[in-house]
């Protein structure tokens, strides 16, 4: 839901460059280009990033009950 500070696999820092890797796709750049732009050559964090699903805005809809 959140994307995690580090990389699950290698340890890697990576939560610190979502925001902007969001807003430069939303621009409508090339998620490669992005990727490799921001020095993420490690195929598990590049997993992370493209196969992230953001539902937190979902999930705080609902109330716990």
């Amino acid at each position: 839901m959140i994307i995690p500070v580090r990389c699950y696999s290698c340890g890697k820092p990576v939560g610190h460059l979502w925001e902007a890797f969001k807003e430069r796709v939303a621009k409508g750049e090339d998620r490669k280009k992005i990727l490799d732009g921001m020095g993420m050559d490690r195929y598990c964090c590049r997993a992370l990033f493209l196969g992230h699903v953001d539902l937190i805005d979902t999930v705080a809809r609902f109330k716990k009950a």
